[in-house]
């Protein structure tokens, strides 16, 4: 898959490569009580962290908490630790298991307590500033955090399996020329909630929240202590995969991620198996291991290149981190294995990274280091201005074919929901048709719809 933190700027709208090579457009954020995140530097962009915006009406958003933290809030805001123990296993699993946006709708937690969860607490989700759906089944939503600042997710729905692209941060420090980089910069990580919200919101779409047990105990003596089994099995249903794939680097909002991913996998959260999530990062060597040990999902890396010289040009993180050394990091990745492959992204562009040799080359590399791994072939959108052309459809194919004689697989990709965010042309025509007034009027109207 082609990374989606690659970002083009023409005016006042952005395109981002996100899964199966679609493109989206993304909306320039707004600057509102929050400043720029600070960026030391082009090749190494850490980003700094900075609070978010607090709730003007003061109220704490319980979305992306652990059942833990909730339980300390509850005991800072009066209750005793056993009542505020058991709250918070109450509200937990409303939350995760039935995707609640409403403390009313908690029909086990007494009437009178509701109103004093309202007044201190908040249930967040990311608001949808406007939902597209393609002829293909791919659904694109444009989201605004609750400081003001836009980013989208997609859903791209295939045979056997739904796949979320979640986003981590708003804005990417990463310049790979072959995304259409431009000027924008990185605003601000996506907090734990805000990342776990776009699951949610997804969910909410599609309708389809598991039905969890609901025999919690409201007499004084009950055993808050108790566990429940809970799993969200994915059978039947059309989210069964979770690729940190959008807006960001993943690796570079490290203890977001980590933290959100813990509530997605979570047993008594929303019970996604971590075989089924994927992160995907161009290189952040240092955090690797850290990813493997901490989160445990499938890692997908964005290769792109198998010599300096290319993939210097096209993923500059490379003058930081180079192939051996990233290479030498899928190896020790924890828990590779034929059953959980690594898998490296691999754009098509016309005489630049196509060849025979390359694909040689990058048979041999992934064979010296034992990696237990597969590629996916991206077709290359251009756009507008682009340096590079895509490899012909022949071109594509040969490369793939030389792949799997080495014994990879190397499938290519298919792009998807063309008819809302694919075509050349057509991107900034249809960025165009909607102005930065008429997303918040549109905004505006749905909030005033839920009331």
């Amino acid at each position: 898959m082609q990374r989606s933190c690659r970002f083009a700027a023409a005016h006042h709208q952005f395109i981002v490569h996100l899964c199966h090579g679609a493109q989206l457009t993304l909306y320039r954020p707004l600057m509102t009580d929050t400043a720029l995140m600070p960026i030391p530097g082009q090749i190494d962009p850490v980003p700094v962290a900075r609070d978010i915006t607090p709730r003007e009406d003061g109220r704490v958003d319980l979305i992306g908490l652990p059942k833990l933290r909730i339980a300390e809030l509850f005991a800072q805001a009066g209750l005793d630790p056993k009542q505020a123990k058991l709250r918070a296993k109450q509200v937990f699993h409303w939350l995760y298991h039935r995707g609640v946006t409403s403390f009313d709708a908690m029909t086990d937690i007494a009437k009178t307590m509701r109103p004093w969860l309202s007044e201190r607490f908040v249930i967040g989700r990311p608001d949808v500033v406007e939902a597209q759906h393609s002829t293909d089944g791919t659904r694109k939503w444009l989201l605004r955090t609750a400081d003001g600042h836009d980013f989208e997710m997609v859903f791209i729905p295939d045979a056997d399996r739904g796949t979320l692209c979640v986003s981590s941060q708003v804005g990417c420090t990463l310049n790979c020329r072959f995304c259409h980089t431009g000027t924008m910069r990185l605003v601000r990580n996506l907090t734990p909630g805000e990342i776990v919200g776009q699951v949610m919101l997804a969910r909410d779409a599609l309708g389809e929240w598991p039905k969890g047990r609901m025999d919690f105990a409201e007499a004084e003596g009950a055993d808050a202590d108790e566990e429940e089994t809970a799993e969200y099995t994915a059978d039947g249903r059309l989210l069964t995969n979770i690729v940190m794939m959008g807006m960001g680097e993943p690796l570079y909002n490290f203890d977001n991620v980590r933290d959100a991913l813990k509530l997605v996998m979570d047993g008594d959260g929303l019970a996604l198996s971590k075989r089924r999530i994927t992160l995907s990062t161009s290189g952040v060597v240092p955090m690797m291991e850290r990813c493997g040990e901490e989160i445990g999902v499938n890692l997908a890396v964005s290769l792109h290149a198998v010599n300096k010289e290319i993939r210097d040009e096209i993923v500059p993180l490379n003058r930081k981190y180079g192939i051996e050394q990233l290479l030498e990091a899928c190896a020790a990745y924890p828990r590779a294995s034929n059953a959980r492959r690594i898998t490296f992204e691999y754009v098509m562009l016309k005489d630049r990274n196509d060849s025979d040799a390359d694909a040689r080359e990058l048979v041999r590399l992934i064979k010296h280091y034992k990696l237990p791994a597969k590629v996916n072939l991206i077709p290359f959108n251009p756009w507008p201005g682009a340096p590079y052309e895509c490899s012909t459809p022949e071109r594509v194919r040969r490369f793939s074919e030389i792949v799997f004689e080495g014994g990879i697989s190397a499938p290519v990709r298919t792009p998807r929901g063309r008819d809302i965010d694919a075509a050349c042309g057509q991107l900034k025509t249809a960025a165009e048709k909607k102005t930065r007034a008429e997303l918040d009027r549109l905004a505006e109207e749905k909030q005033a719809a839920l009331g």
